[in-house]
C-alpha cells in the first residue's frame, strides 16, 4: 500500500472519532474553495504536500485516479502553490495543460505548461523540467510552430539523456521527445528522417513495454509511409496501432487509427468501406473533444460522399470540418478542407468554384510554407556551416595522421636498413616489406578519406547557393520544391561518402539531382540528358562516389556560363571493350581555350580543385583495386576549326 494511502486512512479515522466542531470547521473551510471536493481528496492533498514527493512517478501513482478531473487538479495546483510545493504545482499544471490541449484550447495549454516549467526550474527538478518542455513542444507542433516545437523537444531530449540512471518516466520522456522530433520532420515532409526517429522510439517503447507508446509510433510510421505512397505498409502499421489502442482501451487512439484506415481506403477508391469506419466516429470524436481529429473525420466523410456522388452530404461534412478548423486556428486542417472542397466542386462540374477553392488552398499552403520552410532553411544553413567546419577539422586530423605514419615509416626504414647488414638481413627484409605494405595501405586509405572530406563541403556549398536564389527572390514554392530535391541530394552524398565505390546507376541519379539544382542559376536553360547504350547494366558497374560532379561543374561554369544561345550537356555511357565502359561528358560550350581567356579576365578567379582531386582519387582507386581508370579531356571543333565544346572521356572497368 502506498504511504499516502496508509496515512490517509489513519487521518480519516481520526476525523471520524474527533469532535463534531472540528470536523464541521474543517469541512466549511475547504468547501469555500472546492464545493465538490471529497474529504478523502482534501486529506490526500494535505498529506502529499506535507511529504513533498520529488519524482513524477511517485505523484502520478497517488493521483492516477484523480488526474482526469480538472477541478481536483486545480485545487491540488493552488494548494501546492500556497504551501511552496513546486513539484506538485508543476505536475498539476502540466496535467491541466494536456486537458486544454486535447480540447484544442492551445493558448490556455501553453500558459499552463509555461507556469509548470517555471515551477520546475525554480525547484531545479529535471523530472518535471523535461515533462514541461515536451508538453510545450507538443502544443506548438499542433499549431505548426515548427521551430519553437523543435527547440522545446531538443532541450527536453538533451536534459533527459544527461541522467546516468534514468527512471521509467525519464525513459518515456526521451521517447516523447524522439516522437515529437519525428513529427516535426513529418510536417516538413522529411519522411525517411521521421521514420528513423519513430523506429528509435519504438524500440525503446518495446523495452519499457509501453503499449500506448507502441500505438503512437506505429500510427506515426503509418502516416509517413502513407505520404510516401506505400499504402499497404501504412495499412499494416495503422492496424498494429489500432490493436494496441484496443488493448489499452484508448478512445482517442481508436478514433485516430480508424480515421487513418478510412483515409487509406479512400485513396484505394473504396469509399463504402471508408464510410463504415467514419460514420461511427462522428459522435466518438466529438465525445473525446479533440477538434483537430474531429475535423479530419468530418472532412474525410465528405471526401467519401464526393466519391459516391452524394454531393450535398459531402459539402455539409467538409464545410463542418472547415468551420471547426477556422474557429480553432488549425492551419493543416484548413488546407486539407480547401483541397477537398475543390475536389467536390470539380466532381460537380462547377470548375469556377473548384478553381476558387484551389486558389484558397494554394494561398494557405503558401502561408504555411513561408512560416515553416524558411525557418527550416535557416536551420539547414547553420547546420551546414557547422558540418563544414567539422569536416575541415577532420581533414586536418587525417593530414596529421598521414605525416605521423610517414615519419614512423621512415624511422622503421632506417632501422631495417641497418639490421640488413647483419646475418639476418634476408628475414628482416621480408618483415620490413610486410610492414611497409601494411603502412602504405593505411596511408592510402587515409588519403582517400581526406579527399572525400574535401569534396563533400565543396559539392554541398554549390548546391545550397542555387536554392538560396529562390529564398532571396521570395519564391517559396520553388524553394520548397528544390529544398526537397536538395534533401535527397544531401542524403545521397552522405550515403556515398561512407562508401569507397557505388553503382554507376546511383552516381548518375545523384548527378541528375545535382544538375536540376545547378540549372536554377541558369534559368533552366541547360538541356541535360543521360544516354546509356543497350546491354549495359549500370547497377553492376562500380565507380568512386561523386566522380562525375567536378567535370559537370567545369562544363557549367567554364564552358556554358559565358556562352550565348543553346546550352547542352550530355552524359553518354558506351561499350569500350570486354572489361571497360566509356563515360563521355559532352558540352557545347566555348571550349577550353576561350574558357582560359575568360578565366584570366575575371576579377574574381575561381580556383577549381574538383578535377584534380577526382584524378587523384581515381589514381588511388586504381592502386587499391588493381583496376585502370583513364581520364581524357578533348576539345571539339567544327569544320572551320572553331571550338564547339569539350568532351571528357572516362574509361571505367566493369569488373
Amino acid at each position: 500500500m502506498p504511504i499516502v494511502k496508509f496515512l490517509l486512512i489513519k487521518n480519516l479515522h481520526r476525523a471520524r472519532t474527533g469532535s463534531l466542531v472540528t470536523f464541521l470547521l474543517f469541512s466549511f473551510l475547504y468547501t469555500l474553495h472546492a464545493q465538490d471536493l471529497s474529504d478523502e481528496f482534501i486529506d490526500k492533498t494535505e498529506i502529499l504536500v506535507k511529504l513533498k514527493p520529488k519524482t513524477y512517478e511517485a505523484l502520478d501513482e497517488e493521483l492516477s485516479s484523480e488526474k482526469r478531473d480538472t477541478s481536483l487538479l486545480r485545487y491540488f495546483a493552488d494548494f501546492s502553490k500556497k504551501n511552496d510545493y513546486l513539484e506538485g504545482q508543476s505536475y498539476a499544471l502540466n496535467q491541466l495543460g494536456m486537458k486544454y490541449r486535447n480540447f484544442s484550447q492551445y493558448e490556455q495549454a501553453v500558459a499552463l505548461h509555461e507556469q509548470a516549467l517555471a515551477a520546475s526550474e525554480k525547484a531545479n527538478n529535471i523530472d518535471f523540467k523535461v515533462l514541461s518542455l515536451n508538453m510545450l513542444g507538443v502544443v506548438y507542433r499542433r499549431t505548426d510552430g515548427i521551430k519553437t516545437a523543435l527547440d522545446y523537444h531538443q532541450k527536453a531530449l538533451e536534459l533527459a539523456e544527461q541522467i546516468e540512471n534514468p527512471s521509467n518516466h525519464i525513459k518515456r520522456s526521451i521517447n516523447v521527445a524522439l516522437n515529437g522530433i519525428g513529427n516535426l520532420y513529418q510536417t516538413l515532409e522529411q519522411y525517411d528522417l521521421a521514420i528513423l526517429q519513430f523506429r528509435r522510439a519504438l524500440k525503446l517503447e518495446e523495452e519499457l513495454g509501453n503499449k500506448l507508446g507502441l500505438a503512437i509510433n506505429h500510427q506515426n510510421i503509418g502516416h509517413c509511409l502513407e505520404e510516401k505512397g506505400d499504402l499497404e505498409e501504412a495499412l499494416e502499421n495503422y492496424r498494429k496501432s489500432l490493436a494496441y489502442n484496443e488493448e489499452i482501451d484508448s478512445e482517442v487512439g481508436r478514433v485516430i487509427c480508424k480515421n487513418s484506415l478510412a483515409q487509406i481506403y479512400l485513396k484505394q477508391n473504396m469509399p463504402y468501406l471508408a464510410l463504415v469506419l467514419l460514420e461511427p466516429l462522428h459522435s466518438e470524436s466529438e465525445k473525446i473533444g479533440d477538434f483537430s481529429v474531429t475535423g479530419l473525420v468530418y472532412i474525410n466523410t465528405g471526401w467519401a460522399h464526393t466519391k459516391l456522388g452524394n454531393y450535398e452530404e459531402a459539402e455539409t461534412f467538409i464545410q463542418k470540418g472547415l468551420t471547426m478548423a477556422q474557429n480553432r486556428n488549425m492551419p493543416s486542417n484548413i488546407l486539407y478542407a480547401y483541397e477537398k472542397m475543390s475536389d467536390l466542386e470539380n466532381a460537380k462540374g462547377d470548375f469556377k468554384k473548384a478553381y476558387e477553392f484551389y486558389k484558397k488552398a494554394s494561398e494557405h499552403e503558401k502561408e504555411i510554407s513561408s512560416a515553416t520552410n524558411l525557418r527550416y532553411m535557416n536551420d539547414i544553413i547553420v547546420r551546414y556551416e557547422n558540418d563544414k567546419k567539422n569536416s575541415q577539422i577532420a581533414v586536418l586530423a587525417k593530414e596529421n595522421e598521414i605525416v605521423r605514419l610517414r615519419l614512423k615509416k621512415n624511422q622503421t626504414t632506417l632501422l631495417v636498413s641497418a639490421l640488413i647488414v647483419g646475418l639476418i638481413s634476408s628475414i628482416l627484409y621480408i618483415l620490413y616489406r610486410q610492414y611497409q605494405s601494411k603502412n602504405e595501405k593505411r596511408v592510402l586509405t587515409l588519403e582517400q578519406q581526406m579527399l572525400r572530406s574535401q569534396m563533400n563541403p565543396h559539392f554541398l556549398f554549390n548546391s545550397l547557393n542555387s536554392i538560396k536564389l529562390y529564398i532571396i527572390n521570395n519564391e517559396q514554392k520553388n524553394a520548397v520544391h528544390y529544398l526537397n530535391k536538395f534533401s535527397k541530394l544531401v542524403r545521397k552524398i552522405l550515403e556515398a561518402s561512407s562508401q569507397k565505390e557505388i553503382p554507376l546507376s546511383e552516381e548518375l541519379g545523384t548527378m541528375e539531382l545535382y544538375m536540376n539544382i545547378e540549372n536554377i542559376r541558369f534559368s533552366n536553360e541547360i538541356d541535360f540528358k543521360i544516354e546509356v547504350e543497350k546491354d549495359i547494366n549500370i547497377d553492376n558497374i562500380k565507380i568512386p562516389s561523386l566522380t562525375l560532379q567536378p567535370f559537370l561543374e567545369n562544363s557549367l561554369w567554364h564552358g556554358l556560363s559565358p556562352k550565348e544561345g543553346e546550352k547542352k550537356i550530355q552524359i553518354n555511357v558506351k561499350h569500350k571493350d570486354r572489361g571497360h565502359v566509356t563515360i563521355e561528358i559532352v558540352d557545347n560550350g566555348v571550349g577550353r581555350t576561350m574558357a582560359e581567356v575568360n578565366k584570366e579576365n575575371r576579377v574574381l578567379k575561381r580556383k577549381s580543385l574538383g578535377i584534380r582531386i577526382t584524378k587523384e582519387r581515381l589514381a588511388n582507386f586504381a592502386k587499391d583495386y588493381q583496376n585502370k581508370f583513364d581520364v581524357d579531356i578533348l576539345d571539339l571543333f567544327d569544320e572551320n576549326g572553331d571550338p564547339i565544346g569539350t568532351k571528357v572521356v572516362l574509361d571505367i572497368p566493369t569488373i
